[in-house]
This record gives C-alpha cells, structure tokens and sequence, in this order.
C-alpha cells in the first residue's frame, strides 16, 4: 500500500558530505519514494546552530530561546513533518556533536513547553565504526521519548558499522534494520493517519502540556475508602 501524503524528515547530524551517514539517508529515502511518501531532509552542516548560550535561565523562562539563529525554522520543518529520523555518526565515543548541540537547543529552547512533536513516529540511525553506537542510539531514544514520539519496533535497531574507512553501507544487518524501520515508520504513519480521519481528533488524548505541569495523584482526586462509605 502506498503512503498517502506522508512526508518523513530526517536529521542528519554528520559534519562529513557524502559519508556514511549521508549514504544512509540517501537509502532512506530511496525506501520512501518506493512507497510514495516524501523523505526531505535537514543537513545540520548547512545551517547556522549556535550552543547554548550562559544566560542560564532556559528551565525557568516562559518564554522560546532568543539565540538568533536558523533553529527556529528547523523546528517548524520538525513539527509539520509525519515522522521524524534522527541520523548521526559516533564521535568520540558519543554522539557527533552537531547533532549534540541542535537537541540541546531545540529540547530547552522550544519543544519542552508544548511538547508539539508529540505522537510523531520517530525512527534513529546511527552510524560508527565499531564502538559506543548502542550508547549513542539509547541517548537518542531517550530524546525520542522525552518528546512523547512514537517509536515502532523494527527488530534490531538500525546501527552501521564500516571499518573500511571507506564510505559505503557494507553492513548487511545494519541495513536490513534501516529498511525494515523505515517500512514500519511509514505504515505507523498511515495508520495514525487514518484513525484521526475515522476519529476526528487525535489519536492520543493530551492530558498535559509538558512534563512540569504537575497533575494530581490519585490519591488526591479519589476518594478513600472511608470518604465513600460516607457519601450518600
């Protein structure tokens, strides 16, 4: 079944054009277009991200990040995109640190007041030579996660080793996972996408706006035991 006005975006975090990661979401979108759907994608290379700044206030101001800079924008593409893809290599045993430095901005500065990539199918690649990759991906699921996306099980998760020094997808269960992912992504999507349709509202309710909202417990909004026996 072919996708029906899915649009995918992917976040490539390598500083290094036409490298493995690149290779990796050039085949992700090869995958899409098979299926009808639209891979764009958002090379953090190419754009003007600035860290963090030392005004220190991000977790108590009410207000978006004013470090002038091209994320704004980035994050308008995220929010009007179906499903998201977290590309980026290890560096130094950790994660690149462009796309370091672009969730950092983008988390604090802007997603954590309405959380608005919520219910978004969300997909990670992870690209390395042979070390920490698993550590990397976990800190991307966590990202994923905090952001209330919907991650679909896909088998292995999509790790790409090469040790050749040469770019290339020689890893043949690497790639297997990235195609298996990407074809569950776009059919989450177009469940998602029909249900709202039968629906006519979202798929998930939303209870709060972000996770520091504090909601009762039950214990506040239930009655006890001796409160119910007492009521008539």
């Amino acid at each position: 079944m072919h996708s029906e006005a899915v649009t995918i975006l992917a976040i490539n975090g390598s500083e290094r054009a036409g490298g493995n990661t690149d290779l990796a979401v050039e085949h992700a979108g090869r995958l899409i277009a098979e299926r009808g759907a639209t891979l764009r994608t958002i090379r953090l290379r190419d754009h003007r991200i600035s860290p963090c700044s030392p005004c220190g206030d991000c977790n108590s101001r009410t207000t978006l990040c004013q470090v002038d800079d091209d994320v704004p924008a980035l994050v308008e593409q995220m929010v009007r995109a179906d499903g998201l893809i977290y590309a980026a290599p290890v560096h130094g045993f950790g994660l690149a640190h462009l796309m370091q430095v672009f969730i950092e901005r983008v988390g604090v500065g802007y997603l954590r007041f309405t959380r608005p990539l919520a219910d978004k199918v969300g997909g990670i690649i992870v690209t390395g030579r042979r070390y920490s990759d698993s550590s990397v991906h976990n800190q991307i699921v966590n990202n994923l996660l905090l952001n209330r996306m919907i991650l679909v099980g896909s088998g292995f998760p999509v790790l790409l080793r090469n040790t050749t020094g040469t770019p290339g997808l020689t890893d043949t269960e690497g790639v297997d996972a990235l195609e298996r992912m990407v074809h569950r992504m776009l059919d989450m999507v177009q469940l998602l996408k029909r249900h709202q349709r039968v629906a006519g509202g979202p798929v998930l309710p939303e209870r709060d706006r972000n996770e520091r909202i504090p909601r009762p417990r039950r214990s506040e909004s239930v009655p006890n035991r001796g409160d119910t026996e007492n009521v008539h």
